[in-house]
């Protein structure tokens, strides 16, 4: 099988792990980028390549293959030492150990620092892997003393082949509809597959029609998506709790796991959620415009042809668009509660819609962050 032959584009990321490959690779890599494009898949890729059997790496079976993941919310310190200890060892078969650190963003800082002695100072036959999705919470000496290796937004096409193979019997127009909304992230396409999720989008799409009318106020609309929140977060918990039936794990690390999995799947529902609103009122714009073509939500042209006629509709929507988008930026990066911020985000569109002065957007009103 083809190197990297799993992951989809990525052809920079590729090229810089081909090219380590055949000149003497690192002893730390990181991988960063957005969920969903790819970056475990090629960390397992390279591991298999480094230790030449393919198979029980992707099982996470082989002995010098140590993966690391959060456990609850972050990656605490416990798991680094316990990684320091495993490094000294030497490997089992071969003359190489991989180390992969998934969910490496989730590093707290007194892991961060007693991970950088061993980025420091690694034994010449160990390779040390990190996976995030960003590299901001990461200290600059750890990004320094890796190689990194970006992992982009897939495009269209290649979500379209992921949705195409995975429901043959997809119409074509859905298919590219369902690219669109998916943000260039595998993941998200799978979970707009699910019948569950279509509903959910529908709905979604509802609330975003009803803050420019008078049939849904603020509270009603972020029930929806908290509705929406729960049901993915409970999906994530199901599958989680699947997944580790068979694995030996203590108890506390299991439940953490189960935890962990299950509020990543809320928080990235209530990301989700946001950008598709932030995509509404973008194509309602857009239509306005003249330029139905380059709508996401193209599955819906009827519904954006009659809601861009309506008069003071259109000429809010980039405004709209603006404070979904800023919406999305702050529950990316801090602890929100979600209720709060959306009820909040609520209220100032359909104050936006409706004319009136737009509520201030203050962190202690808007943003409340959990305690």
């Amino acid at each position: 099988m083809e190197l990297f032959a799993s992951v989809p584009e990525q052809v920079e990321a590729k090229r810089l792990l081909t090219t380590a490959l055949a000149g003497g690779h690192a002893h730390a890599y990181l991988f960063h980028g957005p969920a969903g494009v790819g970056k475990t898949a090629a960390a397992l890729d390279l591991a298999a390549a480094l230790l030449g059997d393919r198979e029980r790496v992707l099982r996470r079976v082989h002995p010098d293959l140590r993966v690391i993941e959060a456990l609850g919310e972050m990656i605490r310190i416990d798991r680094i030492r316990d990684l320091h200890h495993d490094l000294h060892m030497r490997p089992f078969e071969g003359d190489r150990r991989v180390y992969l650190i998934l969910d490496a963003h989730r590093l707290n800082e007194d892991a961060a620092d007693a991970l950088l002695k061993d980025l420091e100072e690694p034994p010449s036959y160990a390779t040390i892997v990190l996976v995030a999705d960003e590299l901001g919470p990461l200290p600059e000496t750890i990004r320094s003393r890796c190689q990194l290796v970006p992992f982009r937004r897939l495009t269209d096409a290649a979500v379209r082949d992921f949705l195409v193979a995975s429901a043959p019997g997809l119409p074509l127009e859905e298919v590219a509809t369902l690219a669109r909304v998916a943000g260039g992230r595998l993941d998200r396409a799978a979970r707009l597959l699910e019948p569950e999720s279509r509903e959910r989008r529908a709905a979604l799409l509802d609330v975003a029609r009803g803050l420019y009318g008078e049939s849904l106020d603020a509270a009603a609309a972020a029930a929806v998506v908290l509705d929406a929140m729960q049901a993915s977060g409970a999906a994530a918990k199901r599958r989680e709790e699947e997944a580790i039936r068979d694995v030996d794990l203590p108890t506390r690390e299991a439940e953490q796991r189960v935890r962990r999995a299950q509020r990543g799947a809320e928080k990235d529902e209530h990301l989700a959620a946001l950008e598709l609103l932030a995509a509404w009122y973008r194509d309602l714009a857009v239509t306005a415009a003249g330029a139905p073509a380059v709508t996401v939500n193209a599955d819906r042209s009827a519904d954006l042809a009659t809601d861009a006629a309506v008069p003071g509709v259109a000429s809010h929507a980039v405004e709209a668009a603006a404070l979904c988008r800023d919406a999305w930026r702050v529950a990316e990066e801090f602890n929100v509660n979600p209720g709060l911020a959306l009820e909040a985000l609520f209220v100032r569109l359909r104050a936006l819609f409706a004319g009136r002065a737009i509520p201030s957007a203050g962190s202690a009103v808007a943003y409340a962050t959990d305690s």
